[in-house]
């Protein structure tokens, strides 16, 4: 039973925090003179999201971003619920305008309801290929999010029920997420609007969250 019920939490909390989207980039229009993106979204997953993010691009022949990103739900209580991402966005091959680029990220993610505080360790992966041109782009994205480890702590409302409960962390990893969609872009001066939108199903293929889709819009500011 209680393995049960720490499976159905972890579930739940990578239902609730699946937004694994990939960083939207027209590489086209990114120079190598361009090296801090500033990035605004808004979307809805399981929710209203938003977020922030910063990109540094590395002075190397191969494209390279070193990104990190902060996003909560809309609620009550601000930063109650909260996902951070770090990691790096690679241009992998270009041919003509067709660009395959990848997104890894290690994610750190908590959530909170009336039984438990959830905070996990976890990592993102994308792959993303489409074409980019100087005005605008379009691209798919096939991304995974799993959740590796995850801290538990029950509440007086759930330790009532379940008194032999304990803290802590649990392992191995029990929930992942797959989401596949689409982006498309419009690059002017040093901005970028992007509108991205998908699915996004539970890694066994058979299950899916009570939103099983996501859309994001987004702005990035590239400066010199």
């Amino acid at each position: 039973m209680k393995h049960k019920i720490i499976i159905m939490i972890t579930v739940l909390l990578c239902t609730v925090c699946s937004y694994c989207h990939a960083q939207s980039i027209n590489w086209a229009g990114l120079k190598e003179e361009d090296r801090h993106l500033l990035n605004l979204n808004v979307g809805i997953d399981y929710g209203v999201i938003y977020g922030i993010g910063y990109g540094y691009q590395l002075k190397s022949k191969l494209p390279v971003i070193f990104n990190a990103e902060f996003s909560i739900p809309s609620g009550n209580r601000f930063f109650d619920d909260f996902k951070t991402k770090i990691g790096a966005h690679v241009k992998l091959l270009e041919v003509s305008n067709i660009a395959v680029s990848v997104n890894v990220n290690g994610v750190f993610r908590r959530y909170a309801n009336t039984l438990v505080r959830l905070s996990n360790f976890g990592a993102t992966a994308n792959v993303i290929i489409g074409y980019y041109g100087p005005k605008w782009y379009v691209n798919g994205e096939f991304g995974f999010d799993k959740a590796i480890v995850t801290h538990f702590k029950h509440k007086d409302a759930y330790k009532s029920n379940f008194p032999e409960v304990k803290d802590g962390w649990y392992e191995p990893s029990t929930g992942g997420n797959v989401q596949c969609g689409m982006q498309v872009g419009y690059s002017f001066n040093h901005s970028d609007v992007y509108l991205k939108g998908g699915k996004t199903i539970a890694q066994d293929f058979k299950t899916s969250p009570t939103i099983p889709i996501y859309i994001q819009l987004g702005y990035n500011l590239k400066l010199r």
